[in-house]
């Protein structure tokens, strides 16, 4: 799969992240590519690692879920970084 393909995967894989888990995470359009990009390489890192899943086809049902997957990890991270930067952030004010 090329560079292409990898940002339109990451970008509709991060919009399925946050439409299963919306929330507070904040960010538009880009943030959702970068947590889609960011979460479709971790997803297919942890898909080739632990699955043995090819991520080499873009229309592959394995590559979807590890992208969304990984999309949702990433998702979950920063909605705890930005909560700790937000309550750290009211605690000097």
């Amino acid at each position: 799969m090329g560079f292409i393909a990898y940002l339109v995967l990451g970008l509709i894989a991060g919009a399925i992240a946050k439409a299963i888990l919306p929330g507070k995470q904040g960010g538009g359009l880009i943030a959702t590519l970068i947590v889609g990009v960011i979460g479709a390489m971790l997803g297919g890192w942890i898909g080739g690692a632990i699955f043995g899943a090819d991520m080499n086809e873009f229309f592959s049902i394995s590559t979807w879920l590890c992208a969304v997957g990984g999309s949702l990890i990433v998702l979950v991270v920063w909605g705890f970084i930005s909560r700790k930067m937000s309550k750290s952030k009211t605690k000097a004010d």
